[in-house]
């Protein structure tokens, strides 16, 4: 079969190139997947030069984010038959023809959605429903503040908080993204971070703040925050695409009577099991009832693999883009 393969760790993904590699084969309690999209997600680009905190030895697959169809099953698999439509999410093996799951890592694909929409949704929206349900607790008619409100797993917090009642402020630093968002998700304010946002937060929220604050970006982004969040708030920590790494003076907290929450969705899970299966039914099931929906930005074949990771990279995306390995 044919996949991207991550030979050394460098910059600008010097070391990945697509290979010709032997077919997986399942194991017990496996199943092996015919991979027809994988989602493209910060994590895999990270892990492409070294700098995600899951090292993968070299070498290896990227793709944490599945949708295809079942092709064969190892041995006391009886929960999945030939060719049922599946989703799945591991930390490796996406990006490639066949992929071999966990048969307990597997869900239906929902029939509302693509193979591509399935592929965009499940990590993007899971990290949305830990961060919101799980860690903040967020309240219906409570502000959101969305940071990297176009990238996938902004967006998937945009949909999410408003289907959760909440009013949602979205954000980033492009007029013409903003404009997509609004058009997708019909947020309740959108707010360009160039220049600064605190008082433009300010005056949307009645001088409060915003209760929750959304957080992938970290560096100045998550500096503004702190001074635009409201008594009581929740400032949830969900990664750094700004490349630096916040620190945060604790009398702020103290003082503004904030949280700083780290979320990490797929840890959570694994520290708390069935909470974590609790969590898979939850956002699935939303999935299922169309009650959220994710947005694909660009769908790519294997070979077109640089241009969906520098899609990402160059904060090009609204939403997801996804790579269809056999196109």
């Amino acid at each position: 079969m044919r996949a991207l393969v991550v030979e050394n760790l460098s910059e600008n993904f010097a070391g990945c190139a697509v290979r010709e590699v032997t077919t997986p084969t399942p194991g017990p309690g496996e199943v092996l997947v015919r991979v027809r999209a994988a989602s493209v997600n910060f994590p895999d680009l990270l892990m492409t030069r070294g700098e995600y905190q899951f090292k993968p030895p070299l070498p290896f697959t990227p793709g944490l984010d599945l949708a295809g169809e079942v092709a064969a099953l190892g041995e006391g698999v009886t929960d999945w038959k030939i060719g049922d439509a599946v989703v799945g999410g591991a930390r490796l093996g996406g990006f490639a023809e066949y992929a071999v799951l966990s048969a307990s890592a597997l869900k239906p694909k929902p029939a509302r959605l693509s193979f591509a929409q399935a592929a965009a949704y499940g990590a993007a929206y899971l990290t949305a429903y830990v961060a919101l349900v799980r860690r903040a607790r967020l309240e219906p008619g409570e502000w959101v503040l969305v940071h990297g409100a176009a990238g996938g797993v902004g967006l998937a917090a945009v949909d999410l908080a408003k289907a959760l009642g909440a009013r949602v402020i979205a954000a980033s630093a492009s007029d013409d993204k903003l404009a997509q968002v609004q058009r997708l998700y019909a947020p309740d304010a959108v707010v360009n971070v160039t220049g600064g946002f605190k008082d433009k937060v300010k005056a949307i929220t009645g001088g409060r703040g915003a209760d929750v604050i959304y957080d992938p970006v970290g560096g100045d982004v998550f500096d503004e925050s702190v001074r635009c969040i409201a008594f009581d708030g929740r400032l949830l920590v969900i990664g750094f695409t700004s490349g630096r790494i916040p620190t945060v003076s604790v009398n702020m907290p103290l003082i503004k009577g904030f949280s700083v929450m780290g979320v990490r969705a797929g840890e959570y899970g694994r520290q708390f099991p069935e909470k974590g299966r609790e969590n898979a039914r939850a956002v699935w099931r939303m999935a299922d009832e169309g009650v959220i929906r994710p947005h694909v930005h660009a769908e790519l074949g294997l070979d077109h693999w640089r241009e969906a990771f520098d899609l990402l990279a160059n904060r090009q995306v609204v939403g997801k883009a996804v790579i269809l390995p056999e196109a």
